[in-house]
């Protein structure tokens, strides 16, 4: 029974890395000290994401956001990347496993703000209804998910 549980527990973690390594690894940067950016990186870890993260103050965390093409109307908290994309703000998983499905002619996704119950801003039970919008690359948004408010 013990080289049985052994071998499931070595067939998941292979399966999970595999799985973490056909998405890419998602690379964010988070405001310092903002303790729902590094909610939302756990998050990500906990949804099968590999992820790396830093910290950035202020203008250079603005900066990066401009030089990535986020526009100031999507603004949030932290900036992910991933294989060509921008994730923005509290962006489900699953939003990002579609995007890299669906693969559109896209700059990113973005939540703008800080919708309450999205990931990483408190428990989807009590959440606010948002959007997460799918912003081409010239700038437009459509709305890509839309998530309503818990009952």
């Amino acid at each position: 029974m013990r080289r049985f549980t052994q071998g499931v527990a070595v067939l998941l973690t292979t399966t999970s890395a595999a799985m973490a390594a056909d998405r890419g690894t998602v690379h964010v940067v988070e405001g310092t000290g903002c303790e729902c950016c590094s909610q939302w990186t756990e998050y990500l870890r906990q949804n099968g994401f590999e992820v790396t993260s830093e910290e950035r103050y202020g203008a250079l965390l603005i900066r990066h956001k401009m030089d990535l093409g986020v526009p100031t109307s999507q603004l949030s908290c932290h900036t992910g990347e991933i294989d060509g994309y921008f994730i923005e703000g509290h962006v489900p998983a699953a939003d990002i496993e579609r995007l890299l499905k669906e693969r559109p002619d896209a700059a990113g996704l973005a939540v703008p703000g800080m919708p309450y119950g999205s990931p990483g801003m408190g428990p989807e039970n009590k959440r606010k209804a948002y959007d997460v919008n799918l912003v081409k690359r010239d700038g437009s948004v459509e709305v890509f998910s839309h998530y309503p408010a818990a009952q």
